[in-house]
């Protein structure tokens, strides 16, 4: 049975090591503990775990700006996918963003991962077309 809560400071580890795993490819500047610490300091409510027992094997982490809520870091651990953890997630993700008056929930995806994608789609979100930009406020990373 799947448990879904919210993150624990006792879950630091777990979590660091999953996003690790589940997003080998992040650059530098995405440091999962010192991501974690940034996220502990606003909304923390909003940072969730999936729980199989003790063990951790799915995070989301969102955020609402009272516009529109997004969110970052939805991972489930490869030997754990396809059980509908992602999607529990997810459900309790939107769950706290509209209880909290969040009229649209919006997420990034590599534009080359299609199996995410067609996830996202099997739970009715749209590809909208959009440019997304970013700008980097600083440059010195945490060693990881």
């Amino acid at each position: 049975m799947i448990e879904i809560r919210a993150y624990l400071e006792s879950d630091e580890a777990a979590v660091a090591a999953l996003w690790r795993e589940v997003f080998p490819g992040s650059p530098a500047w995405n440091h999962p503990e010192t991501d974690i610490q940034r996220k502990l300091a606003v909304q923390r409510e909003l940072f969730l775990v999936a729980l199989l027992g003790s063990e951790i094997v799915g995070t989301a982490m969102a955020g609402y700006d009272g516009h529109r809520g997004w969110v970052y870091y939805a991972a489930v651990s490869p030997g754990h996918r396809r059980q509908g953890i992602g999607s529990a997630l997810m459900r309790a993700v939107e769950h706290r963003l509209a209880a909290a008056g969040c009229p649209k929930l919006n997420l990034q995806v590599r534009a080359t991962n299609r199996a995410v994608v067609a996830f996202y789609e099997r739970l009715g979100y749209q590809v909208e077309e959009r440019v997304s930009m970013g700008k980097r406020l600083f440059h010195s990373f945490p060693e990881p």
